[in-house]
């Protein structure tokens, strides 16, 4: 079999590429414009991995992908998307409604945030006198484990939406900021903020959560320590 990962040299993508022997990444960069139609012949494959991914945009470039006609296509999705009203959540929903209903035989695997978002959001707010977070909880997982499921998915038979994957600990963001905090050594009141709204409610409620779908083994303190679970990332 063939196999493409758009978002090849992203953050997830390149993981997949690492996990999938004889993959070949495609990206903006290589020449592959999922948004403006250009370069899609390099889409032509057995298999497709999306890994690309648009706040605005995502209906699109999945479209751009499914046109491409895969004998399957595998995509990843966010835990959570069905119940928390961010926009960008229902851009996955919708791409994963225009997967299902295209007729291509597909594999949706739905994952938690990732390591790394709660560290950018660690990072930029930790050069306030104060570490402001939200005020609700998370189930980070690494990313390279989750690459490593998509290239595992790929090399079997479309699945259809398999099990979510979410990370091994389920813990207010404050207390992840004090995990954070501490591996990099600085000093910041932590503060958790409850902001009106639908969103916010939503992720109070856990919506963004999947704890008895814990399967992640890297913790957020390994993560930003440093230390690396199962093979090399």
């Amino acid at each position: 079999m063939t196999f493409v990962v758009t978002g090849g040299s992203g953050a997830l993508g390149r993981h997949v590429v690492a996990a999938l022997p004889g993959a070949r990444p495609v990206s903006r960069s290589s020449g592959t414009d999922l948004l403006r139609g250009t370069g899609l012949n390099a889409l032509r494959a057995d298999v497709v991995v999306h890994c690309a991914t648009s706040f605005r945009h995502e209906v699109r470039m999945t479209r751009a992908v499914l046109d491409s006609r895969p004998a399957h296509l595998v995509y990843i999705s966010i835990v959570g998307c069905q119940e928390v009203p961010l926009p960008y959540y229902r851009q996955k929903l919708a791409a994963e409604r225009l997967i299902v209903d295209s007729g291509v035989p597909h594999t949706i695997l739905r994952a938690t945030q990732f390591h790394s978002l709660l560290r950018g959001m660690f990072e930029r707010a930790s050069k306030l006198l104060f570490l402001p977070v939200p005020g609700f909880r998370f189930q980070p997982v690494d990313e390279g484990e989750v690459g490593r499921e998509l290239a595992a998915l790929a090399q079997g038979p479309p699945a259809g939406r398999v099990p979510e994957m979410g990370g091994p600990e389920v813990r207010e963001a404050a207390e992840f900021a004090r995990v954070y905090l501490a591996a990099v050594g600085r000093q910041r009141k932590v503060v958790p903020l409850k902001v009106p709204g639908a969103t916010y409610r939503a992720y109070r409620a856990g919506g963004n959560l999947s704890p008895g779908r814990a399967v992640g083994e890297r913790t957020f303190a390994a993560y930003v320590t440093g230390v690396r679970a199962g093979p090399a990332t």
